[in-house]
C-alpha cells in the first residue's frame, strides 16, 4: 500500500492574497483578516476591539467600502458600521450577538496549468489512499478527481471524502482511496475542545479503512495552525498547534488502547521536527517515514518550498506495528516551482515555467508499506 499526503493549496479557486509575487506580500493582508475575524466574534466589543477593528478595516481597504481588492465584508443581518460621508467610521455593533456577517477573503481562479499540475502530481504519486490538505469541498475534490486526473492519463480514485472542517476559508481535508482500500468509518473531531475552547483550526478526520488482505488502517488527516499569520515570533500559533499535538496524540492512544495496531497520522503539521509545539506528538511512539533508512528526500531536506530542515512541515506517522511493515517512502517535489538557478535544484515538469502554475507550495510526502 501506497500511503501519501500532498497540500494540494486549493483546487480550483486560492484567494487572491496567496497569488502575490511573494509570500511576505500576502502576510499582511491574511494576518489582517485572521485578526479581524477574531475579534468580530466577541461579545461585547470593547472600546480596545472597535479601535483595533476600525485600524483593520482600515489597513484591508475596508473602512469606506464593503469590497477592496482582496476582501470582502459580508453583512448579513444587523448593523456593524456607520459609514457617515463626512466624519469618522464607527463601529455601532455592540458585539457578536447584535449582528450576522463577517470578513472573507476574495478569490480568483487558479490557472488550467496549475490545475493539470496538481492532477500530474497526484497521478505520479501513485498513492493508494492520498490525503488531500486544503481542499475546497467534497464536490469539489471529486470533480477534480474524476475529470482532471482522467486528463494528464490517471485513474480516478474510487472513494472521495471530506468533511467540512473549522476554517472559513475552505481549506479542509480529506482523503481519497483506490478500490480494495474502503472506507469504512468515520469520525470527525471539528468539535473537540479543550480548557481553552476549540482544538483543530480545521480537523482531525479519522478514517478507518479496510484493505485487500483483510488488515485494518486508521488514517488520521491532519492540518494543524499555520505559523503564517501570527506574531513574528508566533506565540500564539505555537500554542495552539501543540493543544492540537496534544490532542491527536489523544485520539492515537485512544485508538491504540482499543487494540488496533496499525495507525498513521498524515498531514501538514506546520512546524519542523525540532518544534516545542509539535514534541506532545513526535516524542510519542509514533515514527516519521522520513527516518526510514530507505526514504528519499532527494536534492532538499524539507517539504515546502526550497527548503530544508526547517521546511519540513508535511507528515507521515506510522504506529510501530505500521513502520516495522514500511519499506521506504519519498518527497516528490515535481510540481514544486523553482528557478532556473537554484543551487541543488530538484527535477520539475517541462510545462512549469512560472511560479503562478506551481501545484503547490508543499511536495507531496509517501510510505510505501508491505500489509
Amino acid at each position: 500500500m501506497r500511503l501519501g499526503s500532498f497540500n494540494v493549496e486549493n483546487l480550483f479557486e486560492r484567494p487572491k492574497a496567496l497569488n502575490l509575487g511573494t509570500w511576505a506580500q500576502g502576510r499582511p493582508i491574511l494576518a489582517a483578516h485572521a485578526r479581524l475575524n477574531e475579534l468580530i466574534q466577541n461579545d461585547p466589543y470593547s472600546e480596545q476591539d472597535r479601535t483595533e477593528m476600525l485600524a483593520l478595516l482600515d489597513q484591508l481597504g475596508l473602512l469606506r467600502s464593503d469590497t477592496a481588492r482582496f476582501v470582502r465584508l459580508r453583512r448579513i443581518r444587523g448593523a456593524f458600521l456607520r459609514r457617515p460621508r463626512t466624519g469618522d467610521v464607527s463601529v455601532v455593533a455592540t458585539g457578536r450577538t447584535s449582528w450576522i456577517g463577517w470578513v472573507e477573503l476574495i478569490t480568483e481562479p487558479i490557472t488550467q496549468r496549475a490545475m493539470e499540475h496538481t492532477a500530474m502530481v497526484i497521478r505520479d504519486v501513485g498513492a493508494d489512499v492520498l490525503a488531500v490538505v486544503e481542499a475546497e469541498s467534497r464536490p469539489l475534490l471529486q470533480t477534480f478527481t474524476s475529470t482532471l486526473l482522467d486528463r494528464v492519463g490517471g485513474s480516478p480514485y474510487d472513494q472521495v471524502m471530506l468533511i467540512d472542517g473549522n476554517d472559513d476559508r475552505g481549506i479542509d481535508v480529506g482523503l481519497l482511496t483506490r478500490p480494495g482500500y474502503p472506507i469504512v468509518d468515520i469520525r470527525t473531531h471539528i468539535f473537540d475542545v479543550d480548557a481553552i475552547g476549540p482544538v483543530f483550526s480545521r480537523d482531525c478526520a479519522e478514517y478507518h479503512l479496510d484493505t485487500p488482505e483483510g488488515e485494518r488502517v486508521v488514517v488520521l488527516v491532519n492540518h494543524l495552525k499555520s505559523k503564517g499569520y501570527g506574531s513574528p515570533g508566533d506565540a500564539t500559533g505555537a500554542k495552539r498547534r501543540r493543544r492540537q499535538a496534544l490532542r491527536v496524540a489523544e485520539i492515537y492512544h485512544g485508538l491504540r488502547d482499543d487494540g488496533i495496531a496499525h495507525i498513521a497520522v498524515v498531514g501538514d503539521l506546520n512546524d519542523d521536527p525540532s518544534s516545542a509545539a509539535l514534541a506532545p506528538l513526535l516524542e510519542t511512539e509514533l515514527r516519521d517515514i522520513s527516518t526510514h533508512e530507505a526514504f528519499d528526500y532527494g536534492t532538499r531536506r524539507g517539504t515546502f518550498q526550497g527548503e530544508n530542515e526547517t521546511g519540513k512541515i508535511d507528515y507521515v506517522l506510522m504506529s510501530p506495528a505500521l513502520f516495522a511493515r514500511a519499506r521506504g517512502g519519498a518527497v516528490f517535489r515535481k510540481g514544486v516551482y523553482r528557478g532556473p538557478r537554484t543551487r541543488t535544484p530538484w527535477e520539475i515538469y517541462p510545462t512549469l515555467t512560472e511560479e503562478v502554475h506551481a501545484a503547490s507550495d508543499h511536495a507531496a510526502i509517501y510510505a510505501d508499506i508491505d500489509l
